[in-house]
């Protein structure tokens, strides 16, 4: 199964980009796994709230074409990492042939991405930068590799 991490503006930070980059070269022993990283919205300033959100929106349309694709969204329903495994295997199971995830702007989703979506999870009810989100998504998807795996990385 291919999975893909959309997400929403340059990572800026370097020890965020480290991170990810470790944890994309674990999953890859797993899974066909890649990141799309859509441009940020040139001069955000000249926007609404609203209106960033729709802008960023068609952009995460038109990467996710008619895939299965799941928003991360503070409203979105929770996991241990164990379920969360399981959850992912379950798209296995089913032949899912590609799975994207995605990872919105510092505003959220548009009113239509979150009606083409196919789910909605949440890594916490605490809120995160949308910079740190990618680094904890992504480890927390080889530890469901790991843990599918039964490697060592999870502790219970």
């Amino acid at each position: 199964m291919k999975i893909e991490l959309i997400w929403v503006g340059k990572t800026k930070e370097n020890y965020v980009k480290d991170g990810v980059e470790i944890f994309m070269n674990r999953i890859k022993h797993f899974s066909d796994f890649s990141i799309v990283e859509i441009p940020d919205i040139k001069n955000p300033k000249n926007y609404k709230p609203e209106q960033l959100k729709v802008k960023e929106g068609e952009q995460i349309l038109k990467h996710t074409n008619g895939n299965t694709f799941i928003l991360l969204d503070e409203k979105g329903k929770s996991f241990s990492s164990v379920l969360f495994a399981k959850y992912l295997e379950n798209f296995e199971i089913r032949s899912t042939r590609k799975i994207q995830f995605v990872i919105g702007g510092a505003f959220g989703f548009s009113k239509e991405v979150y009606s083409k979506a196919n789910g909605k999870i949440s890594l916490s009810a605490m809120t995160f930068s949308h910079q740190m989100i990618r680094l904890f998504f992504v480890e927390q998807i080889y530890r469901a590799y790991s843990i599918l795996n039964n490697l060592p990385y999870h502790n219970e």
